[in-house]
């Protein structure tokens, strides 16, 4: 079977269209733990759909916090010397597409799109462009994962089934190998294909927030007060309790909340909702906001709720959090990035964390006071608080007292390391026999400036 793809021929072997097995995707792997009968989840009887869960404050603040943060952060293509240095990279055919993605998103719009997919379906799919020519990836679009299915064939291809995307140039369904799309997905809890998002853990969370929210607003929409009985000192057939409930209805319900009631007859009003203090309203809302804060690995004083560290090392505070929320998702795009770019040995992709994990003024003007010391030179210092060389900064300065390793070596190997052994005169030197000059002792000189300073002491 051969199709074409931004004018390039693909030949796909017919176990590819014939010996596909059927996609597991991630609702019916959901599906079979979550729902308590077949179509819960459609009919949003178990938990509230996606929809509904990102509009709860906390998962929309999670999933935007790490989009955003790590979207800001520059794409750098990288090559390592013989030193073992990572650099990066001027000029290459392979740095079109990392600074400008595709025709309609520029870099922090595509890695926005790229987290955004990843966090909320749990897999990111990337489809890529490339050169009629060269075969080299020039393009690169980030696909709907809700329009995506893995295929597995039974001698273990991987393919993957496109439908229709306008935007990224795909009018019709497509089916394409795995080198053709890159596959970057969360922890695979139940199939190595199908990652599962966050959202699967903290979805009952989210839903208790929403519905938490729609209760409060529904007993303020009341005038705060809450629903009740009627009941009446003795016993009242069915026709005067349904006169009761209707005439209630009418006169105190919808649009007449707030007028006066005249009851009769020692007719009471019994409320039976329960009451906001008593049922702990704002604890249980904070612990859905902590329980969705956990499942996505964010701090709660990153979303704004939960009280501010009190320590002043803004740096150990962002080191926490890229350690514990972003490293992996970082390194999990370089690495999708360097395959699927299929970048030659010796070239890489880095995220440039120096727009994370930046310090306080005090303490970066610190550090690089002390790393100027024999680690980098003034003008790599400067380069970091983007200023321009200056002369003679190029070099690593050091103190004098400061000795190498290679010295110290010589030195410990000597037969005297510390010098303890005071070394025997050097016989003056034999005159020459065609010298002029006349050859004075050492010892006679010494006598000689000692009597010439006591003379002129005494004068």
């Amino acid at each position: 079977m051969a199709m074409k793809v931004f004018g390039l021929e693909l030949r796909l072997p017919r176990r590819a269209e014939k010996a596909a097995v059927s996609p597991i995707t991630l609702r019916d792997l959901v599906g079979r733990i979550m729902e308590p009968f077949a179509g819960a989840w459609q009919r949003n009887l178990e938990i509230d759909n996606k929809e509904s869960i990102l509009a709860f404050s906390a998962v929309y603040a999670c999933v935007s916090r790490i989009a955003n943060d790590i979207s800001k952060l520059r794409i750098m293509l990288t090559s390592i010397d013989e030193n073992g240095i990572w650099s990066e990279v001027g000029e290459s055919p392979y740095w079109k597409a990392l600074k400008k993605p595709n025709r309609y998103q520029n870099r922090i719009q595509f890695l926005t799109d790229w987290l955004c997919m990843k966090l909320i379906h749990g897999n990111a799919y990337i489809l890529k462009e490339r050169e009629p020519s060269r075969g080299i990836v020039r393009a690169l679009y980030v696909l709907d994962s809700r329009r995506v299915k893995p295929l597995v064939t039974p001698d273990g291809g991987v393919y993957y089934q496109i439908s229709s995307d306008y935007l990224a140039g795909l009018p019709q369904g497509v089916t394409l190998p795995a080198s053709e799309v890159i596959h970057d997905r969360c922890p695979a809890l139940w199939h190595p294909l199908c990652g599962v998002p966050p959202l699967y853990a903290c979805a009952r969370s989210a839903t208790q927030g929403n519905r938490i929210q729609t209760n409060s607003a529904t007993f303020f929409d009341n005038m705060s007060r809450p629903s009740g009985i009627l009941s009446a000192p003795g016993l009242i057939d069915d026709v005067t309790a349904a006169r009761l409930k209707q005439e209630w209805e009418q006169n105190f319900g919808g649009g007449n909340l707030g007028r006066l009631a005249v009851a009769g007859n020692d007719l009471k009003y019994i409320p039976i909702t329960i009451p906001a203090e008593q049922a702990q309203l704002i604890q249980q809302l904070n612990w859905t906001v902590e329980d969705v804060a956990r499942a996505f690995g964010v701090p709660l004083y990153k979303i704004n709720s939960g009280p501010v560290p009190t320590s002043n090392n803004v740096e150990a505070l962002e080191q926490q959090y890229y350690t514990g929320c972003l490293q992996v998702l970082i390194e999990s795009i370089e690495l999708c990035l360097d395959e699927g770019m299929e970048l030659p040995n010796g070239y890489g992709t880095r995220l440039d964390l120096d727009g994370l994990l930046r310090m306080d003024s005090t303490a970066q003007i610190d550090f690089l006071e002390k790393a100027v010391k024999g680690v980098m030179s003034a003008n790599e210092a400067r380069r970091k608080l983007n200023l321009a060389p200056t002369p003679g900064g190029a070099a690593v300065l050091s103190q004098q007292q400061n000795f190498s390793l290679q010295a110290l070596a010589k030195r410990d190997a000597s037969e005297d390391p510390f010098g303890k052994q005071q070394p025997a005169p050097a016989p003056a030197p034999a005159p020459s026999d065609d010298s002029d000059e006349e050859v004075v002792d050492v010892d006679q000189a010494r006598e000689m400036i000692a009597h010439i300073r006591k003379g002129l002491e005494l004068a």
